[in-house]
């Protein structure tokens, strides 16, 4: 239904104080005074620092910074995977009024330079010797460029600054009475000064830079508390995966500082199992591809242990109702507990044993696996939100979980739906607009401060969100049939032999799917019926692994209209990733981008038309 939906509550500041701006609530979680403020692993251990260690050592960088002519209004990138030095030099350069540029590290270089050359970057974090090089290729073309610090002293070439150089440079400063101290290079900081730009993933067109102010990114944090979803307290632990460089890991950090929550710091995707057996988190913000990946190794299960899963599965989802409201916390009755002794026990060990709340944001996440997670004492709240919305706009809460939604409005939050359904916002973490760029800034946020979301979606009469898909998604068929992709092909992923699904279709007679399988399930399938193959492209290769997928897929897809359902699947043996330009460092598919490398493949696929 096309409606408006407003927050049930007013957006107040964090707790009686006015932090608002991101240098305030800096200052404010320091008095935590914690011996764990930050931890990191390194050299196979897991190290800390207290919050009087990252307190001298964003005092050093800001000074140090300031040296180097580092000041008010100057924008500074940060080039780096997760980890401390990040945010130091982040809490660092803000305090000097300094505009952040955070940048992807998986982003190749090219793109990089876009975005220092479109930002004017004075000056460039990068974490090692892979990150360096990027800059060692492309420097030339930067003139605004004046200095690099380089967090690895290893890694560091000629005329560049390591991190503790930089530090050494800030102690100097200030003996010698030329910094006055961060809290007051800070003081003058207003809440409308723009505190970052954070160039969008860019699915379609060059990124852009999205300026968010202080108080855009500080009254998240404070609606974000308000809105009660993690239930804190100081010592918790969070784990810090997803890129800083991304809003939605950002203001999660920002909201864990403040809270007293320690940040335990990962700096690959690749380490999140291992660290989480290490560290034992209670809060972990991910992508929806984290919860599939989970969802998918479960299910992947064969023979006596596949048949015990899914009647756990059955047993567990029952039950789900009652907690998505608040009504039950653990499991009650003989077969709940059995179910959980079993199976859900053992996949809340592979966790930590201590999850309180699993955050999911940046995509669309299936209903289904996210009952599983509730099924098995794994509370998963999932969001809504852009880079322009600093990001959250919505997010299911304790005792208000409606599946398949992505939540209600955040305090201080207005939606209402557009013409055709597009999702319009307005609140106080809405950009100050895109860095440079006036026109684009019109295109989306009009005169009365609606931003235009470029989603479709639903508000229900008990105002929870629920969203379509991307305008630009939307298929149109050459007999004129709107069909949106996101719903099927979350379908088609809930498969545990499938990992990846990009529908296609338009302007064409039909609707198809490109699939790339779920390897490490695919193999042990094939195994059991005969089909050997070390290789994926040797397996997509095999007709009756094609016939196996096809059905697979195809099989999830009865609730949907006739002229939806896709009439062919097409394997693709090679996984879409960031490196080959298929999807973004958010983890959305570019179909652009797909259609172009796998032009031939679907050319194949419409040449002989269909049988339908």
């Amino acid at each position: 239904m096309a409606g408006a939906a407003r927050t049930e509550a007013p957006f107040v500041p964090l707790g009686d104080v006015k932090l608002d701006t991101l240098t305030k609530i800096y200052f404010s979680g320091l008095k935590h005074d914690r011996p764990d403020a930050m931890m990191y692993e390194a050299g196979g251990k897991w190290l800390t620092l207290s919050h009087r260690e990252v307190s001298s050592q964003v005092e050093r960088a800001a000074a140090g910074l300031a040296s180097l002519g580092i000041g008010r209004g100057d924008r500074v990138g940060l080039l780096s995977e997760n980890r401390p030095e990040w945010a130091i030099s982040d809490f660092a350069a803000l305090g000097l009024g300094a505009i952040d540029v955070s940048i992807y590290a998986t982003l190749p270089s090219r793109h990089v330079q876009h975005i220092l050359e479109d930002s004017g970057a004075k000056l460039i974090f990068v974490s090692n010797a892979e990150q360096y090089a990027k800059i060692v290729e492309i420097r030339a073309q930067l003139p605004a460029l004046q200095s690099v610090v380089v967090f690895d002293s290893a890694a560091a070439g000629e005329g560049v600054i390591t991190f503790k150089d930089l530090l050494n440079l800030g102690e100097r400063h200030t003996a010698e009475g030329k910094f006055p101290g961060i809290e007051e290079t800070s003081a003058s900081i207003g809440r409308d000064d723009v505190a970052t730009l954070i160039y969008t993933s860019g699915t379609t067109g060059d990124p852009k830079g999205v300026m968010l102010t202080h108080f855009n990114i500080a009254s998240n944090v404070a609606a974000t508390n308000q809105h009660e979803i993690f239930d804190v307290e100081p010592g918790f632990i969070a784990l810090s995966f997803l890129p800083l460089s991304h809003s939605f890991e950002r203001m999660v950090d920002y909201y864990c500082w403040w809270s007293g929550v320690s940040l335990a710091y990962v700096s690959s995707v690749d380490k999140v199992a291992e660290s989480m057996l290490a560290v034992r988190p209670h809060l972990v913000a991910a992508a929806p591809r984290i919860f599939e990946k989970i969802y998918g190794k479960v299910m992947g299960a064969t023979g006596v242990k596949r048949a015990l899963v899914m009647w756990a599965k059955k047993v567990g989802e029952a039950a789900v109702e009652a907690r998505l409201h608040g009504k039950q916390t653990g499991p009650v009755g003989v077969r709940e507990r059995l179910a959980d002794k079993l199976v859900f026990s053992k996949l809340r060990a592979r966790t930590g044993g201590r999850i309180q709340a699993f955050a999911s944001g940046s995509a669309p996440l299936s209903a289904d696996i996210a009952k599983f997670f509730w099924a098995a004492g794994l509370p998963l709240y999932e969001g809504y939100g852009l880079t322009e919305t600093s990001p959250v706009l919505t997010v299911n809460k304790p005792g208000k979980v409606r599946l398949g939604s992505v939540g209600l409005p955040l305090p201080g939050t207005e939606l209402k739906l557009g013409p055709e359904g597009e999702i319009l916002a307005r609140g106080p973490q809405v950009m100050k607009g895109y860095f440079g760029k006036p026109e684009a800034t019109a295109e989306t946020l009009d005169a009365d401060g609606w931003f235009h979301t470029g989603d479709v979606g639903v508000i229900d009469a008990d105002g929870f969100l629920t969203i379509t898909d991307r305008i630009k998604n939307l298929i149109v068929t050459a007999g004129g049939k709107n069909v949106a992709p996101a719903p099927i092909e979350n379908a088609v992923a809930m498969s545990p032999y499938i990992s990846q699904v990009v529908m296609i279709g338009d302007r064409k007679p039909f609707t198809a799917l490109l699939v790339v399988p779920d390897y490490d399930n695919l193999k042990v399938w094939a195994k059991e019926q005969g089909i050997a193959s070390a290789e994926l492209s040797g397996l997509a290769a095999n007709a009756r692994v094609h016939e196996f997928l096809e059905k697979e897929a195809l099989s999830r897809l009865t609730g949907f209209a006739r002229y939806e359902v896709p009439k062919k699947v097409a394997i693709v043996a090679d996984e879409f990733s960031v490196e080959s330009g298929e999807i973004t460092p958010t983890l959305k598919v570019k179909r652009k981008v797909v259609e172009a490398n796998y032009k031939q493949l679907i050319e194949q696929i419409y040449a002989a038309g269909t049988a339908d």
